[in-house]
């Protein structure tokens, strides 16, 4: 399902303990929800820029939520970051290259596995990615292993 927002939250408090909602409008139904961006969270332990971000109501803060694996894991939501990066090969075909310089650009900095966006990108596994790092056969300056969100650049040895 895809949601939309206008940045509206609902919070809760139980003594010194808060319950945090995002409310979103699902864009099939038309149907609004509370998706659960914190739950029994003591007061103190919220930085107070983000509390004061969820009295407020703040657009961006909920732009910036919604774009977090972990709140949409929470949630049940699928994220589409489908048009959220980028791969540029030089040269662009595969099999007439040896060596392969690869920029991988993002449009949102989102967290992904650097080996899934390489393989996508190549059209390999991901253990045959993990393979060809091992081997050196593909090398950055960058780490490759865990979660980037940033832009990055390797090279494959073909």
């Amino acid at each position: 399902m895809e949601y939309e927002t206008q940045g509206r939250f609902r919070v809760n408090a139980n003594h010194k303990l808060l319950d945090v909602w995002l409310l979103a409008l699902c864009s099939q139904c038309g149907e609004t929800v509370k998706l659960t961006v914190l739950d029994r969270v003591n007061v103190r332990s919220i930085d107070p820029t983000m509390l004061d971000g969820f009295h407020d109501n703040s657009p961006a803060l909920a732009a910036k939520l919604l774009a977090q694996p972990h709140v949409a894991h929470r949630n049940g939501v699928t994220l589409d970051w489908s048009e959220a990066w980028t791969l540029e090969m030089s040269p662009v075909e595969l099999p007439k290259a040896d060596i392969l310089d690869v920029n991988v650009r993002f449009a949102q900095p989102i967290p992904l596995r650097a080996t899934a966006l390489i393989a996508t990108g190549l059209e390999l596994s991901r253990g045959e990615v993990t393979r060809l790092i091992a081997d050196g056969r593909i090398a950055s300056a960058d780490k490759l292993t865990g979660r980037c969100a940033r832009d990055f650049s390797f090279v494959v040895r073909w």
